[in-house]
């Protein structure tokens, strides 16, 4: 490894706040960032509290209905409510849909959370998080055709991201929440969802979203005829004015190389039997690749301007520093949280987005849920010491004890695939350097 990776893996961020932010890709490539389990509200989500909230999401003053949401928010993020959902989560799932359909910004922003804490907390067990994601893709999309608020159609493709995420069970369920967000990203005329241009808040939202799916995603398994555009779009957004754009870019950059989506398209080019066009195809995407370093090396190093925040800055440099080095020696960035006395540890692109992502999402209860959600243990990978057997005692977590007990297990065995098939391509990635460049050999 170079010494600029030497150097920078020496280094350490703690971070004890557990605010939501990112868990740096940033200056370092080995990064240790320190959640503390949230000790506030102990008291709030017991299931009375809950029962009571359910039944004032009932009520018509929609003040009441958003205080209600607050607390089920909270609730679901400090605690594992899985006997309240073992009862009530279709229930909650529909008022909460209802809360999308007719409520303000901010009932809807209370309501999404909670749609989607609600497909963390049940899981895949029984298949009860694809019912989620099949009873709310309807409401959701067409919430997001109507008003143009920027914190409403954030919070919708947030939830849209979760609850797919969660309870996708095929790569074509995939696909449809990333077409659905893709005309946020980049709105063309006649979409039906979308016709003018978002703002840079839900432009970031919506990609941050799609790249999380993305992360999920084969490269063998992607369509290149949808998909194609967005490396050349992602590079265009490289030169916008808005850093939080330029960042979501360069993250979204970064996992489509990583999962191969350029040498697909590279190699289909190279093999197209349409002649000229395929030497076109292969001169474009050698200089689409060439561009995009450069954009890299500059984003790298930028000096700033007037008005630039120092924090700003310094996160898009250290971002685009590991996008650079990724790009040149194959390395991604590598970071270590502290999740009480644990480790969770991450060595690819796509571990990191999720990473950042589902921590911001669960915010103040991301250290409770890494410690005890069986969900996120599989998605991670992650242990918690105090769940380890002894050596002699194969590992079988609750969450697979029910799964295999499950007479609706096929649906949860679909799931566990896509989880395993993901965790097994980032194996294969860290086994030692991950040329991007691979797909020109032949």
């Amino acid at each position: 490894m170079g010494k600029r990776s030497n150097q920078r893996k020496n280094a350490v961020l703690y971070d004890s706040d557990d605010d939501g932010d990112s868990v740096g890709s940033s200056s370092t490539a080995m990064s240790e960032l320190t959640v503390a389990p949230d000790t506030t509200k102990e008291t709030v989500g017991g299931n009375n509290d809950l029962d009571d909230c359910l039944d004032a999401l009932y009520e018509k003053r929609g003040a009441t209905r958003e205080k209600a949401l607050t607390t089920i928010v909270d609730g679901f993020r400090t605690k594992l409510q899985h006997e309240f959902v073992a009862n009530k989560s279709i229930t909650l799932l529909h008022q909460c849909l209802n809360s999308v359909k007719r409520g303000s910004t901010k009932e809807i922003n209370f309501a999404t959370l909670a749609i989607g804490l609600l497909a963390i907390t049940v899981g895949c067990e029984e298949g009860a998080s694809h019912e989620i994601l099949e009873e709310s893709i309807s409401p959701l999309t067409q919430s997001l055709k109507s008003g143009s608020e920027s914190l409403k159609i954030s919070s919708i493709l947030d939830c849209l991201a979760v609850i797919t995420f969660i309870g996708g069970i095929s790569p074509e369920e995939t696909e449809r929440s990333m077409q659905i967000m893709w005309q946020f990203v980049n709105p063309k005329l006649g979409s039906n969802v979308v016709a003018k241009k978002p703002t840079p808040a839900v432009l970031t939202a919506a990609i941050s979203a799609w790249t999380f799916l993305l992360t999920t995603m084969e490269g063998c398994k992607i369509n290149s005829k949808d998909w194609q555009e967005s490396i050349s779009y992602f590079s265009s957004l490289l030169d916008k004015d808005d850093r939080s754009v330029r960042i979501a870019a360069g993250e979204a950059i970064a996992v489509i190389f990583e999962i191969g989506c350029l040498e697909k398209f590279h190699k289909e080019a190279k093999g197209s039997s349409e002649g000229n066009k395929s030497a076109e195809g292969y001169i474009h995407i050698q200089g689409l690749r060439g561009k995009i370093l450069n954009q890299v090396k500059d984003l790298a190093t930028e000096a700033g301007g007037k008005g630039s925040a120092k924090k700003d800055l310094n996160s898009q440099r250290n971002l685009f520093r590991d996008v650079l080095e990724f790009l040149e020696d194959g390395y991604s960035p590598e970071t270590s949280v502290k999740i009480g006395a644990d480790l969770l540890n991450t060595s690819t692109w796509s571990q990191l987005i999720q990473l950042n992502f589902l921590k911001r999402f669960l915010a103040g209860g991301f250290a409770k849920h890494m410690q005890e959600n069986e969900v996120l243990h599989d998605v991670f990978g992650f242990i918690p010491k105090k769940k380890n057997l002894t050596k002699s005692e194969p590992h079988l977590s609750e969450f697979e004890k029910r799964m295999y007990k499950s007479p609706n297990s096929f649906l949860n065995k679909s799931r566990t695939q896509l989880l395993n098939k993901q965790r097994m391509m980032s194996q294969g990635r860290n086994a030692g350097h991950y040329s991007v460049g691979a797909g020109d050999e032949e």
